[in-house]
């Protein structure tokens, strides 16, 4: 991942004090995107919207915050903001606008070439064939990223595959791509209610080190934003280290020996080329642990999705080789079941592809 984000929303939290706290602890854990909403600033003049951001964004950059105002055609209007001359955006010591609404493209395409150098982001969420009409207008593209939605109604957010599809065509376009997930801190707020700010709809009621581990899974997004306010240090901390991290699963662990917890734990698996549609297999165990007898143990007569395998001394070409097991098969007797991926996290073993890289840890370490 590139680069972690926070969100603020100071007209609703009303205390600079802890916005500055909040920014100072995800600075301490290597954030730097500052993502902020405009559109809920309704009613407000301009010079009442830069007193409002004034101190908390001259605080954010000193802290090094990279910080980007959600906008909209409506707030432009409201605002008297000419998308010809975005100054306005410069007296709030913002980085760039994300577009949550777009105009007709071609203003979307001129803004890049403001000579502020703001960045102008697109809403990457919305299949409305915006960056074909925007690239129509030759934008500079230097200046053009795009990030998706946040979805604060349950049930609203989109699905894996819609995601991944939406991605795919900015990556099309070589343009970098932000995302947002959910701290599940008790009182967390964003602009509307409580029900989490997040991207992906599969991620709202997940751990959030999880979902970014989910997101590391994918492997397809640059920037991984907190869309309410505030996350926990514990979470902030944990979601520094799934992004810093190889990908890696937790294991609940069940009957194993010491010898095979070494070729679980302290191993850095690589996933084979030609996955079956049945496991994921890690070789290399096999190879470093050949002339070392791994025996027969707990080798019950079906092993089940998400469970963890060893293979043992009853086969031995393959002995010592690690599977995650995809879908239901028959135990002839060779396969130790030696723990299993926690349910939660069986979205992960969707993203694992040919050649990934994973590691794995016992639940609770």
């Amino acid at each position: 991942m590139k680069r972690l984000g926070i969100s603020l929303y100071p007209e609703i939290s009303n205390n600079l004090q802890k916005d500055k706290e909040y920014l100072d602890l995800a600075a301490k854990y290597g954030f730097t995107r500052l993502f902020v909403c405009l559109l809920s600033t309704s009613k407000r003049s301009r010079s009442e919207v830069v007193s409002m951001f004034y101190d908390l964004n001259t605080y954010a950059k000193e802290k090094g915050f990279e910080i980007i105002f959600d906008v909209s055609p409506q707030k432009f209007k409201e605002l008297q903001i000419n998308y010809q001359d975005l100054t306005f955006f410069k007296e709030l010591m913002a980085d760039g606008i994300r577009m949550d609404e777009s105009f007709s493209g071609r203003e979307e395409a001129e803004m890049t070439y403001n000579p502020l150098n703001l960045k102008i982001e697109l809403n990457a969420s919305v299949f409305d064939h915006l960056i074909d009409r925007i690239l129509c207008f030759q934008p500079d593209r230097e200046k053009l990223i795009t990030c998706h939605n946040y979805y604060p109604l349950k049930y609203t957010g989109l699905g894996i595959k819609s995601f991944k599809e939406a991605t795919q065509e900015m990556k099309t376009f070589q343009l970098s791509t932000a995302v947002f997930v959910t701290s599940q801190n008790i009182g967390c707020f964003g602009p509307c209610f409580n029900e989490g700010l997040c991207t992906l709809e599969k991620h709202r009621d997940l751990p959030l080190e999880l979902q970014v581990r989910h997101l590391k899974a994918m492997d397809i997004v640059d920037d991984i934003i907190i869309g309410n306010a505030y996350a926990s240090e514990d979470e902030l901390r944990a979601m520094k280290e799934a992004a810093d991290q190889p990908l890696t699963l937790n294991v609940e662990a069940g009957t194993s020996t010491v010898l095979e917890e070494m070729i679980l734990y302290d191993f850095n698996h690589t996933a084979r080329g030609d996955i079956s549609e049945y496991m994921i297999r890690s070789t290399m165990p096999r190879v470093i642990y050949r002339d070392v007898s791994i025996p027969p143990h707990n080798t019950k007569k079906q092993v089940y999705r998400g469970d963890v395998i060893i293979m043992n001394d009853r086969i031995s070409r393959y002995k010592g080789e690690v599977h995650l097991v995809l879908q239901t098969m028959e135990n002839d007797g060779r396969m130790n079941v030696v723990g299993s991926i926690p349910k939660k996290e069986w979205i992960l073993l969707d993203e694992i592809r040919s050649w990934s890289h994973f590691m794995l840890r016992k639940e609770g370490k």
